[in-house]
């Protein structure tokens, strides 16, 4: 899934990405906005995990659900 796809889709992928990533509030996810570096830097923050763990799980997850 390419950053268009996750920002086009944004209202109806939030549900799964909070599943996903259940640490993740509310807030979080509207400073988000579908933008994909913003993301991967929230799961960095809410997780403890490098930057790019947090792509690789993004990468992962986006291969599994779409």
């Amino acid at each position: 899934m390419n950053r268009d796809i996750i920002e086009g889709n944004w209202k109806q992928l939030k549900g799964a990405v909070k599943e996903q990533w259940g640490r993740l509030t509310d807030d979080d996810l509207d400073i988000v906005e579908g933008r994909r570096e913003k993301l991967a830097g929230k799961i960095q923050e809410r997780y403890g995990v490098t930057l790019d763990e947090a792509e690789k799980q993004l990468e992962r997850w986006e291969r599994s659900s779409h």
